[in-house]
């Protein structure tokens, strides 16, 4: 069985360290870490993930700027994107509701590793 391809762009760097070592120890993904902004097109086109998980704040670019990369080029627009954010608390949302800002799925952080992986299964 393939492993998907997971790429985490968030500058966060225990967070993606956590969330790389929690979905590869399942056997099932193999997941990469951008953890600057600046970087995420060279990072999505150099490792082609299946699903990227994005941070929204940044200190040096912002989730909505690199969206908006990432649907300009063709190559890149069908990749499924999540967000990762704190801006949202998960007191803030309800359970059974699918939650999205600006037509992406998102995640509340802290993020446990059976939401990160039911989000992957659900989109990819």
């Amino acid at each position: 069985m393939k492993k998907k391809k997971i790429l985490i762009i968030d500058d966060e760097v225990d967070l993606t360290q956590m969330i790389k070592l929690n979905l590869e120890a399942t056997g099932k993904y193999d997941v990469s870490i951008e953890n600057k902004g600046s970087r995420a097109i060279a990072a999505i086109r150099t490792f082609k993930p299946d699903m990227v998980f994005l941070d929204i704040v940044m200190p040096d670019a912002d989730g909505a700027n690199v969206i908006q990369q990432i649907n300009e080029e063709e190559d890149l627009k069908n990749i499924p994107v999540v967000f990762l954010t704190a801006l949202v608390k998960k007191e803030e949302t309800r359970e059974d509701s699918i939650k999205t800002i600006s037509s992406h799925t998102f995640l509340a952080k802290p993020v446990s590793t059976r939401e990160l992986i039911d989000c992957i299964e659900k989109n990819t």
